[in-house]
């Protein structure tokens, strides 16, 4: 059910500017901490969301989505798989959000056919530091 077109997926890397990063810490060990710096090295703009990190890879961390006071065009999680819907219903709060992009490891199927009902892109299972140079190379 988690199937995604290739050429979906390539256009929102191609595409999008700005992710959030929900979970990236300022931990170096982390797998988050590694797909922000890939991101990063590929002209995007990360944002962390993390509940105690001050910044991370030179950004300001912020609490939650609602804390972030400019446009976001994805929604990159780093949670354990129930948590995750929490994160796509308050991505789904903000009209900028164009995707929900879920790594690999966190399945939620209930949350991502609410993100696909409200007309947003969803990835889930997936990391895009592995799509990447899949699709883009």
């Amino acid at each position: 059910m988690h199937d995604i077109d290739d050429e979906v997926i390539r256009r929102l890397l191609e595409q999008s500017r700005v992710w959030a990063v929900v979970g990236l810490g300022a931990n170096p060990d982390r797998p988050a901490y590694r797909v922000a710096r890939f991101l990063q090295d590929q002209g995007k703009r990360i944002v962390p969301v993390h509940p105690t990190a001050q910044t991370v890879h030179g950004e300001t961390v912020y609490r939650s989505l609602a804390d972030i006071p400019f446009p976001v065009d994805v929604v990159d999680v780093f949670r354990r798989s129930e948590d995750a819907g929490a994160v796509a219903d308050e991505a789904l709060l903000r009209d900028d959000v164009r995707a929900v992009w879920f790594q690999l490891g966190v399945v939620d199927e209930d949350a991502a056919q609410q993100v696909r009902a409200a007309g947003r892109v969803m990835v889930m299972d997936r990391c895009p530091a592995i799509e990447w140079p899949r699709l883009l190379s």
